[in-house]
């Protein structure tokens, strides 16, 4: 199928700090690469869309079959990067310059203990482990994984917290500890061959979920953190990076509310905001984003990864190792 450039056709008579600033240029995509004659014309139909109305935007989205909810910049940012993937593909075909990163993206979401007024020295302790996998070739949520988790030192659930997560007393009481459900998450990773057969990343909703929760949880159980939780995406950075929003716009709801979409579920039930992180991880991918990691723990520290590192998947998960 060919594939027209806008500038061929007439136009159609589109919780976490903030201060984080934008990558820079991925090495990898250096001067010599971006002098290929296909970015001269991707820049040239890119000022085209950037003139065009928001009825334009979504009349030129409904003819190339696409998505025609968001707002307007976000209508813009989806043309753009359907006209450029296609330019890529035609090109890639030719031997010229593409990008893939993952075959998965593991979307996690911890649910942790928590009071209304946590102490400074609060450790929070995870009590729901969910994951949903997405598969970046199909653009589609494959599987999911959910546990509880019981407590060790406040094993008894605030009010507070029962209320905001869902999570009962007798549902922590009945849930292994949390290095048992750390394996079964290593097995179901192992069994779906991530970090052997298929290349895959972390994906979370701000920084918290592993330089806090995890890091807090895997000290308290006396376990080493895994190798394959040490770096992640923020998909706040990334949708914040890719829309040009700044992060006070990058909350959950603002983000579904933004892609025009609405949350599913039970707002902070760990599985059902895992699955509405994942559904604005795909409509960002279909979108054109080239979601890649862009966080790190080092030394039990949080740091951000420039994109100008090599991309790499999370190493293949093994068992729990101990402290001691």
């Amino acid at each position: 199928m060919t594939h027209t450039s806008p500038l061929q056709e007439k136009p159609c008579s589109r919780l976490c700090p903030a201060g984080e600033s934008a990558p820079q240029e991925s090495s990898s995509q250096s001067k010599g690469d971006f002098s290929h004659p296909v970015y001269k014309e991707i820049a040239l139909a890119n000022g085209h869309i950037n003139r065009m109305t928001k009825e334009e935007l979504r009349i030129k989205l409904a003819e190339l079959k696409l998505d025609t909810r968001g707002v307007k910049d976000v209508m813009k940012k989806r043309l753009k990067s359907h006209y450029k993937k296609q330019k890529l593909m035609q090109t890639a075909a030719e031997g010229g310059p593409t990008d893939t990163y993952y075959d998965y993206i593991c979307v996690v979401d911890f649910e942790a203990t928590c009071e209304e007024d946590n102490p400074s020295d609060f450790l929070h302790e995870i009590i729901e482990f969910p994951m949903v996998l997405i598969n970046t070739h199909t653009l589609e949520i494959v599987d999911t994984f959910q546990e509880y988790v019981k407590p060790e030192l406040n094993p008894q659930l605030s009010d507070f917290c029962v209320k905001l997560t869902g999570i009962t007393q007798k549902m922590v009481d009945e849930a292994d500890p949390f290095p048992v459900v750390l394996q079964r998450v290593v097995s179901w990773l192992q069994e779906r061959e991530l970090g052997t057969k298929y290349k895959y990343a972390i994906l979370t909703d701000g920084s918290w979920d592993m330089s806090k929760f995890l890091n807090i949880q895997c000290r308290v159980s006396r376990i080493r953190y895994p190798p394959f939780a040490k770096k992640w995406i923020n998909i706040r950075k990334s949708y914040g990076n890719f829309y040009k929003v700044p992060r006070t716009q990058t909350k959950l709801s603002t983000m579904l509310e933004k892609l025009g979409l609405t949350y599913e579920g039970r707002p902070h039930s760990g599985l059902d905001d895992s699955r509405n992180i994942a559904r604005i991880a795909v409509r960002m991918l279909q979108d054109g984003c080239q979601l890649r990691v862009n966080e790190r723990m080092h030394a039990g520290q949080l740091l951000s990864v420039p994109s100008s590192a090599p991309v790499e998947g999370a190493p293949p998960p093994y068992k729990p190792r101990s402290r001691d």
